[in-house]
């Protein structure tokens, strides 16, 4: 890349980090480094296995090194305004991806889906997760190009949403749960027997879909939900489309282990939501005032991470406070 795009890179005190054309090169080296990711993890769970604490841990760190290695590339080859806003999208779509986790764990314990079946339900969900955000990621960016007053719709929508999260979220996931079983059950049947890791079985002859598939469905369903909230969210950090999928890619491919980590946490994390809802609210203001005030990439790096760190903090106290309460009337 030539000296004048990556000095383009780095303005970022007033405008977006505008890449210019960046070529061809970045865009094979990001999509081969996500295949052979995908294929070694694909790899890897190709036996049925429910993964051990130990497992999903280090499963998670890997993938976090994954993300947080990326952006080394993103630095050396792009400057450091690229450099931030590619670490703000991670965060953001990281810290709203955990409410992935916990519907998840909802939706395999509604369709009774084995621990075991699990990661290949979600493999294959990432992986439309992925085209999906693509996507919507093009289209929303395309939008805001075209239509600059379309900053102050996406804006309200995530102040709006970030204000309902806050309140109370318990049932999200519920009603795309229920849309994508019924769209499902127009097409073919769908039976409540699991065999093994198959998607498709037969009954009386006629193609049925397993369990499995039915989850997979619901999984892409929420996904939906999901995205409508995190796209706009993070092209309020970032306007270049690598950027933007690149962050959100490595972002969503760490989910399956975060998953099995987190999964039964959610009593845990008191004020998760208090912490996402405020991330919402924050960077809807940002994409809001956007049009007369362009925020600097890292103050809103700095702020996203106080309030997830803050999340953690006031949980801990809480769970302690709690402890400290059963032990007294014990």
């Amino acid at each position: 890349m030539s000296q004048i795009a990556v000095l383009a890179a780095d303005e970022t005190d007033k405008n977006f980090v505008d890449l210019g054309p960046i070529g061809s090169t970045p865009w094979i080296i990001l999509g081969v480094l996500l295949m052979v990711l995908l294929a070694i993890d694909l790899f890897r769970h190709r036996e049925a296995h429910a993964p051990s604490e130990r497992e999903a841990l280090f499963e998670s760190l890997f993938w976090v090194a994954c993300g947080l290695g990326f952006s080394v590339y993103v630095f050396l080859t792009f400057g450091s305004g690229a450099f931030g806003e590619y670490l703000s999208g991670y965060l953001i779509e990281k810290a709203l991806s955990v409410d992935n986790v916990f519907v998840w764990s909802m939706l395999f314990t509604s369709l009774a889906i084995p621990v075991k079946y699990q990661h290949r339900v979600l493999f294959y969900g990432i992986f439309g997760a992925l085209v999906l955000r693509a996507i919507f990621i093009v289209l929303g960016s395309e939008l805001l190009e075209q239509f600059e007053i379309l900053l102050l719709v996406f804006g309200g929508f995530l102040i709006y949403t970030g204000l309902k999260i806050i309140r109370h979220k318990e049932d999200e996931g519920d009603e795309s749960t229920a849309r994508g079983l019924s769209l499902l059950e127009r097409f073919m049947p769908v039976t409540d027997k699991i065999e093994g890791q198959k998607f498709f079985t037969r009954i009386d002859g006629r193609r049925a879909a397993t369990p499995l598939f039915a989850a997979l469905i619901v999984v892409e369903a929420t996904d939906v939900v999901f995205a409508v909230d995190s796209v706009p969210a993070i092209l309020a950090v970032s306007r270049s489309n690598y950027l933007v999928l690149s962050s959100n890619a490595f972002a969503i491919l760490g989910l399956r282990a975060m998953y099995f980590l987190l999964a039964n946490a959610k009593e845990r994390f008191h004020y998760l939501n208090h912490a996402l809802g405020a991330i919402l609210v924050f960077v809807g203001a940002k994409m809001v005032a956007t049009r007369w005030y362009h925020m600097n990439t890292w103050v809103s790096l700095g702020i996203i991470s106080m309030l997830l760190v803050a999340a953690v903090v006031f949980s801990e106290r809480k769970n302690r406070q709690l402890a400290d309460h059963e032990s007294v009337n014990v």
